[in-house]
């Protein structure tokens, strides 16, 4: 469960640091590094960092949404054929970071696996 927790939240910390400097897709770097570094059992190292980056990237988008009334959110969901509903461009937001952590996690995880064998 410790090492859960620590995945998590050093996943989560290292992908928004990683964010504010570098492009996007840092956060498969972050998720790939913690993935190798902090092994998990075979489902939990997709999740968790799928979970972690997923949250991370809704809390942003939300907050960056709120600082202008959510007005181009509306116009994004719009061009996205969402209906202008603002909560589905966040849950796709989180999917789409979600899903790369995810994968980058499982990548590390089993590099480490590779590496580490004698």
């Amino acid at each position: 469960m410790i090492k859960i927790f620590l995945n998590f939240a050093i996943t989560t910390i290292l992908a928004y640091l990683l964010s504010i400097f570098l492009p996007w897709w840092s956060i498969m770097f972050a998720a790939f590094i913690i993935g190798w570094l902090i092994p998990l059992g075979k489902f939990s190292q997709f999740l968790i960092p799928f979970l972690s980056v997923a949250l991370l990237w809704i809390i942003q988008a939300y907050m960056l949404s709120s600082a202008n009334d959510f007005i181009l959110s509306k116009k994004i969901a719009t061009l996205l054929m969402l209906d202008g509903q603002i909560s589905l461009l966040f849950l796709l937001t989180g999917l789409i970071g979600g899903l790369s952590a995810g994968i980058s996690g499982t990548l590390g995880h089993q590099c480490s696996t590779i590496f580490h064998k004698k």
